[in-house]
């Protein structure tokens, strides 16, 4: 069990990073599908940081955006 989650962890980690390689590719004028890659991974990015400001929001009871 604890194997399974130290491989998904490591899987996860793999991604991450190699997204922001292709960011940072994609910046430099890296081929196309860098840039296809460096927007999934800012899309997703981008998706997290509302996620996480909504559920401030809702945990906090206020309206206010809080930032």
């Amino acid at each position: 069990m604890v194997n399974m989650f130290v491989v998904v962890l490591l899987g996860v980690l793999a991604l991450v990073v190699g997204g922001c390689v292709c960011v940072v590719w994609a910046e430099r004028g890296g081929p196309h599908w860098v840039r296809v890659v460096a927007t999934v991974t800012l899309a997703a990015g981008e998706l997290l940081r509302l996620s996480e400001r909504n559920r401030r929001r809702s945990m906090s009871g206020t309206g206010g955006d809080g930032d």
